[in-house]
């Protein structure tokens, strides 16, 4: 669905944010990690054709994303962390908007903003931030996209919030969609992204499915620190590690863990991972 090949992008040429950077994304519930100004917010503006790669190419299907083709358009939806929501009723909103957008289902939009307990007879900007959050959110999801990009979604919510944002997520997914989620919350998601990327100053680090990744790393819980760790935090309990999964174990994955494994031994992943992502 999303393909990106040999992209380079910069906004100072000293400190470019990618460099020859490939990889593709198909179905899934992406989730797109990394630190603070590494990119994630350029890397879904360069998706949809808000930012212009230096060189390469950002494909959404077969169109160049920096065109943006009115055709391209009507298949992806980008909800960015932070708008500005009109002075208009929420029904409104909805009835400007969304036919632009084949797809779009209003009683999905209904039963989602039901789920999330917002009244649709509200003006959008008489709304809190985050019930304006679980709108559009609503609003986004119900446009039954193929691609669909949201940034920090979670930002704003409340736990039970986040809770249905979860629950409604996992409703509006099908094989059929890419939704890909940079966020920084990722206890909040942990049991719903899959697969996973994680973003490095100017390349790509991690392009897995959580099968993949608990095939080649193994998470473990132990009360001793192991001697061969990628990763190791104590806790009140003991130790929190991931390591090399040198015998095929089965285990859990801990987001949190991995992105501190991955982050500090680059090399090593990339050995391990290095058939998925490409930085030349």
């Amino acid at each position: 669905m999303i393909k990106i090949n040999d992209l380079s992008f910069y906004y100072n040429k000293k400190r470019p944010v990618f460099e020859h950077v490939s990889f593709e994304m198909k179905g899934g519930i992406y989730g797109l990690l990394g630190e603070n100004g590494v990119g994630k917010t350029t890397l879904l503006h360069l998706i949809g054709g808000l930012c212009f790669p230096k060189n390469g190419s950002c494909k959404i299907f077969d169109y160049e994303s920096a065109y943006r083709n009115p055709e391209m358009l009507k298949q992806y939806f980008f909800l960015p962390e932070e708008f500005n929501a009109p002075a208009i009723l929420i029904g409104d909103f909805i009835k400007y908007n969304s036919g632009f957008y084949p797809n779009f289902s209003e009683t999905q939009f209904d039963v989602y903003l039901n789920d999330f307990q917002v009244e649709k007879d509200r003006k959008m900007s008489e709304l809190s931030f985050g019930q304006k959050k679980k709108v559009m959110i609503a609003y986004a999801l119900a446009l039954n996209t193929p691609i669909t990009l949201l940034d920090e979604p979670t930002n704003g919510l409340d736990i039970p919030s986040k809770s249905q944002f979860r629950k409604i997520m996992a409703s509006a997914y099908d094989e059929s969609r890419c939704i890909l989620i940079s966020t920084h919350q990722v206890r909040d998601l942990e049991s719903l992204i899959d697969p996973i990327i994680i973003l490095d100053r100017n390349q790509v680090l991690l392009n897995n499915s959580v099968e993949e990744i608990t095939k080649k790393l193994m998470f473990s819980f132990t009360a001793y620190k192991p001697e061969d760790a990628l990763y190791c935090e104590q806790t009140m309990q003991g130790y929190s590690s991931v390591q090399v999964n040198e015998y095929g174990e089965e285990s859990i994955l801990n987001i949190e863990a991995l992105f501190n494994a991955v982050v500090n031994n680059k090399a090593k992943i990339k050995e391990l991972f290095n058939s998925n992502v490409s930085n030349r």
